[in-house]
C-alpha cells in the first residue's frame, strides 16, 4: 500500500512532534537535575539524571537528521562532561572541603546554564551549534 503525499506529510509531522515532546521531557528531567544539583539537600537528581540518560540514548536513533537531533546530542555531551568534571574535582572534597564545594557548585551552575541555553534554542526551533565548530 503507497502512502499519498500528504499522509506522508502527516507522519513526518507527527513523528517531529514525538521527537520535540521527547526532547522536552529530556530537558526538563535535567533541568530538575540541575536544580537539585544547585540547591544544598535537594538531592532527587541522580535517578531522574539516569532516567534522562536513557531516554536520550534510546531515543537519540530515533531523530531524523533534524535540527532536533542537535538537541540529543547536546544534553548528552552536557552530561558526560558534567560528570567527568565532578569526578576530577572529586579529590578536592577529601583534600580541601571548601575548595570541592566551589568547584561542585560551579559545574552545577555551568550545568544548569547549558540546560536552559538548550531549552531555549529548542523553543525557537534552533539547533544546537555543531560541537567540532566551536
Amino acid at each position: 500500500m503507497k502512502l499519498q503525499a500528504s499522509e506522508r506529510c502527516d507522519m513526518n509531522d507527527l513523528q517531529q512532534d514525538n521527537d520535540l515532546t521527547i526532547s522536552w521531557v529530556s530537558y526538563i528531567l535535567h533541568l530538575v537535575v540541575a536544580i537539585s544539583a544547585v540547591i544544598p539537600g535537594a538531592q532527587v537528581g541522580p535517578l531522574l539524571l539516569v532516567l534522562a540518560l536513557v531516554i536520550d540514548l534510546v531515543k537519540r536513533g530515533d531523530v531524523g537528521q533534524g535540527w532536533q537531533r542537535s538537541h540529543f546530542g547536546y544534553r548528552l555531551r552536557t552530561v558526560i562532561r558534567a560528570a567527568v568534571l565532578y569526578l576530577v574535582t572529586l579529590p578536592l572534597w577529601f583534600l580541601f572541603v571548601f575548595p570541592g564545594w566551589l568547584a561542585w557548585v560551579a559545574i552545577s551552575i555551568w550545568f544548569l546554564y547549558r540546560i536552559v541555553l538548550g531549552m531555549v534554542r529548542l523553543n525557537r526551533g534552533q539547533p544546537m551549534p555543531d560541537p567540532s565548530a566551536v
